[in-house]
């Protein structure tokens, strides 16, 4: 398992990503084409591709931040599902950032939503927070409540949630 940077909306696999990104993820936790390809211009982003056996099974958007890192996205893409992969990823993604944050949706929205939060307590993260609000990406998006999950024990969840959506979403 390896993360190969993607550095710009060039790249030959950020339109397979995208594409992937609009089926996979409600429209309200999207961003539109052209805010999506301004994250490779902002110097706190890592977009990463998932490899496993020489093929991109996925990717991370991730947000390097003050003293942790931010997982606005990661999905291991549909035909990798189920197969252990997004395990491996997570377990990749700890050794090298051992602060992560990540958001999700409440376990009780869904069946998918308590299947995603129980994969993230399989791979030790905890919840931190049941009130944590993601602001709206934009027109026409609403904001969301989502649940925050950590890797690690934060010392200030106010000023890390600040940090979140002062950098992240702004």
């Amino acid at each position: 398992m390896e993360f190969l940077p993607i550095t710009s909306a060039e790249d030959h696999r950020v339109q397979e990503i995208y594409t992937s990104y609009t089926t996979t993820f409600p429209v309200d936790e999207q961003r539109d084409k052209k805010q999506f390809e301004g994250l490779f211009s902002n110097p706190h982003v890592k977009f990463m591709s998932a490899i496993h056996e020489s093929e991109a099974i996925g990717y991370l958007i991730l947000w390097e931040l003050s003293s942790f890192v931010f997982v606005e996205h990661f999905e291991v893409f549909e035909a990798f599902r189920s197969k252990k992969l997004g395990s491996h990823i997570m377990n990749h993604l700890s050794e090298s950032y051992p602060n992560i944050i990540l958001e999700i949706e409440p376990a009780e929205l869904s069946e998918d939503a308590s299947r995603r939060y129980t994969f993230y307590q399989r791979n030790n993260f905890s919840l931190i927070d049941t009130t944590h609000v993601q602001p709206s990406y934009g027109e026409g998006k609403k904001s969301l409540n989502l649940w925050l999950l950590a890797n690690y024990t934060p010392e200030n969840l106010e000023e890390l949630k600040n940090e979140i959506c002062n950098t992240v979403y702004a």
